[in-house]
């Protein structure tokens, strides 16, 4: 089977104000958007952020919706580069988790939480390749 991922789809409270985050914070443009949900087409996935109980019932499971112990992460070219976009986060209604700095691994990192307390890391890694459409090669 092909080692892919379609689809993240992240369940949240406020369509108008997650929309924002998205695209105030990261400059991202949604690719198609109704009353329940944004999608916005990624470098090889798409991501979407669907109203949390439409998307309970969509799946049938309700009262389950809440971030985890997970994070997405979002690699930029440059150290510098970090500490700029964690601020236009915050900017656009993220709540600063972490503040950059460089963890024991190497490179330089920070946490964001969405509005909807999704972490997001963004991150620099000097030894992670990032190409001109984005897209991020893991160095071996």
């Amino acid at each position: 089977m092909q080692q892919q991922i379609s689809v993240i789809t992240l369940g949240i409270r406020d369509l108008p104000r997650s929309r924002r985050f998205y695209t105030e914070g990261f400059g991202w443009a949604p690719v198609f958007e109704n009353d329940e949900i944004i999608f916005y087409q990624m470098n090889g996935l798409v991501l979407g952020t669907f109203e949390a109980s439409a998307l309970e019932k969509d799946m049938s499971r309700f009262g389950l919706l809440s971030p985890g112990a997970f994070s997405l992460a979002h690699n930029v070219p440059g150290q510098a580069d970090v500490e700029v976009v964690i601020g236009k986060l915050a900017n656009a209604g993220g709540r600063i988790i972490r503040p950059a700095d460089a963890p024991p691994h190497g490179g330089f990192r920070g946490y964001v939480a969405d509005p909807d307390d999704h972490a997001w890391e963004i991150a620099w890694n000097p030894a992670w390749l990032i190409d001109e459409n984005g897209l991020v090669q893991f160095a071996i």
